[in-house]
This record gives structure tokens, C-alpha cells and sequence, in this order.
């Protein structure tokens, strides 16, 4: 299983076409979860770890990786389950999530299986808000859980969603604006409109770039002219139904839409990302999560839809 990060070029590939490979694996029990394989570095059993005192008690200590230290976490204490117990001789998948390096521990780890983003849905309706559950997929007659790892990340190791002092330029406040946040997090959804909300910018959220779409289409039906009135889109990659890149193609590809500024924020590391944004048309990429770069990002495009509205008769 070391070798899961070979045929890169393959996997752009398939990222491109709506598809995925999925990287399926047990914590407890016979229920499979899966992990998207461009997040994963590698799998391995898991080496000798060093307690720390005081952390989350989900960490199960710290590795030295090649010279780096990551925090290793027991994957089913994470998600409110019963604890793998001791780390020895248990798989670890370790894993590229918003910029940091993290060991997942986990029972067991299954195979990789290759599959479209329309065969992954959200979870059933009226889960409660402490699900960890973001996505779930049919493979072999049996349901396959994709774990909220931004949730799970966000939980363990905490993080700020304030925007540092100087950073917001006050003229952005002078004019409404509004903007589409796309994400099946929904960590990650409240994270991105707590940075717009700091910028008095009016949000629309969407739960997957299918959703996304209708709406846009919604809008356009209703006869809003799109090109003022929505300053940007701000749409996640991974997605169950349609991803952000199904998304960004089909916006470039709409003649009512083509002209909307979209922004592809994502916890995937950068092996692919610049090659993928030419290749879909997105006009830029911000890696997850830190507010002070968003902020930066989304208030320039902000600046220059005030300013081009401005200069529209």
C-alpha cells in the first residue's frame, strides 16, 4: 500500500473527469470508510510513538517521519468512537490536509477502488449536526462512509477563523456584494462565511457543485444579471455528485456564466492543482484554510467587481 501516490498523471487525469480513487479502510467493527488518495503520502504500520502530555486525547502521540515529526490520531476516537488501543502493528495512513502532514490510525486498511464523484452522495437527511459523516458511496452492495476530515481536523487541532488586524481593507464594506460558497463541509462552509461575514459580504451556501449549478441557473432564470450582482464563487474540489472542477468547466462552458469569477479552495495538496486550474478555467486557487489569505484573495476580486460595476453604464 506505500505505493499509492504512483500514476499521478493518471490521477490528474481522472480529477478531471469528475472521478476519484478512493482509498477504502475499517477503524472498528466491518464499516469501510474511504479517503480520497490524492490526500494520502503514504500507509504504513504504524512506528514507535512519543506520548504527549496534555494533547487531545484523540492524539496518540508524535512520529518521526524521515526527520519530521507529525501527530498521529486514533481515527475512531475522532469520529466518537471506541479507541483502536494500542498503535502497534495498526495500519497508518499518512495523510496532506490543509497544509499540514497528520497520521491517521486506523483498524485496517482495505484497497483502492476508482469511481465517479456522481456515485458519491451526501449523507441521508437529518443526520445531526455532530455527524462526522460529509459523503457515503455504494461499492459491492455495501455503504462506504467518507469521514468530515476537516471537522475531525478542526476539532483535534483547532485554528482561528478571526482575520488578523490591517488585513481588511475598509473600502471593500462600501458596497454589498455577494458571493456563492460551495462545500460539503460543513465546517468548512461555516469557516469561509465567517471570513466573508468579516467583510459584510452577503453569502449563498451550497452543499455540492450539482446544487451550485442549479442555483446559478436559478439566478439566471430569475433574470439577475450574474456578472454584477455575484462577485465571485468560492467552491471546494472534492465534492459528492459534481466536484469543483465538473463545476468550473460547466460555468465556463455556460454562456450566461462564463464571466463569473471562481476561486477552487481545497485541503488537496498542490502536486496537481496549477495544471487543473488551467485546464477548467478557474482563476485562482487557495489551499485550506487560513483566513488572512483567503481574505486577501476574495478582497481583491472584491475590490475589482466594485470597481468594474462602478465603470459599467
Amino acid at each position: 500500500m506505500s505505493g499509492v501516490l504512483a500514476g499521478v498523471d493518471q490521477r490528474t487525469q481522472l480529477a478531471g473527469h469528475n472521478r476519484l480513487e478512493l482509498l477504502m479502510f475499517r477503524l472498528v467493527g466491518r464499516q469501510r470508510y474511504g479517503i480520497n488518495v490524492f490526500k494520502v503520502q503514504e500507509v504504513i504500520t504504524c512506528p514507535p510513538l512519543t506520548e504527549v502530555p496534555g494533547s487531545n486525547p484523540v492524539v496518540k502521540g508524535i512520529a518521526n517521519m524521515r526527520g519530521k515529526t507529525i501527530t498521529v490520531m486514533d481515527l475512531s476516537m475522532a469520529i466518537g468512537g471506541p479507541s483502536l488501543g494500542e498503535a502497534e502493528n495498526r495500519s497508518l495512513i499518512v495523510t496532506e490536509y490543509n497544509r499540514k502532514v497528520q497520521g491517521f490510525l486506523v483498524g485496517s486498511v482495505d484497497r483502492i477502488v476508482n469511481i465517479n464523484w456522481e456515485d458519491i452522495l451526501p449523507p441521508p437527511k437529518g443526520l445531526s449536526g455532530g455527524s462526522y459523516m460529509t459523503a457515503v458511496t455504494q461499492i459491492e452492495d455495501e455503504l462506504v462512509e467518507i469521514i468530515d476530515v476537516e471537522k475531525v481536523m478542526k476539532e483535534v487541532m483547532g485554528g482561528s477563523e478571526e482575520i488578523s488586524e490591517g488585513v481588511i481593507d475598509e473600502a471593500v464594506k462600501e458596497q454589498v456584494q455577494h458571493v456563492l460558497v460551495v462545500d460539503d463541509s460543513t465546517v468548512a462552509r461555516k469557516q469561509i462565511k465567517r471570513v466573508l461575514d468579516q467583510l459584510a459580504v452577503e453569502t449563498t451556501l451550497c452543499n455540492n457543485g450539482k446544487e451550485a449549478y442549479e442555483q446559478l441557473q436559478e439566478w439566471v432564470d430569475e433574470g439577475k444579471n450574474l456578472k454584477e450582482w455575484l462577485a465571485l464563487v468560492i467552491s471546494d474540489v472534492e465534492m459528492p455528485v459534481m466536484d469543483g472542477y465538473a463545476l468550473t468547466t460547466a460555468i465556463r462552458k455556460n454562456p450566461d456564466l462564463n464571466d463569473l469569477h471562481v476561486i477552487l479552495h481545497t485541503s488537496l495538496s498542490g502536486v496537481f492543482n496549477q495544471a487543473m486550474i488551467e485546464k477548467v478555467g478557474a482563476d485562482a486557487f487557495i489551499a485550506k484554510f487560513e483566513p488572512d489569505e483567503l481574505t486577501k484573495v476574495v478582497q481583491n476580486q472584491l475590490l475589482e467587481h466594485m470597481a468594474a460595476c462602478e465603470r459599467t453604464p
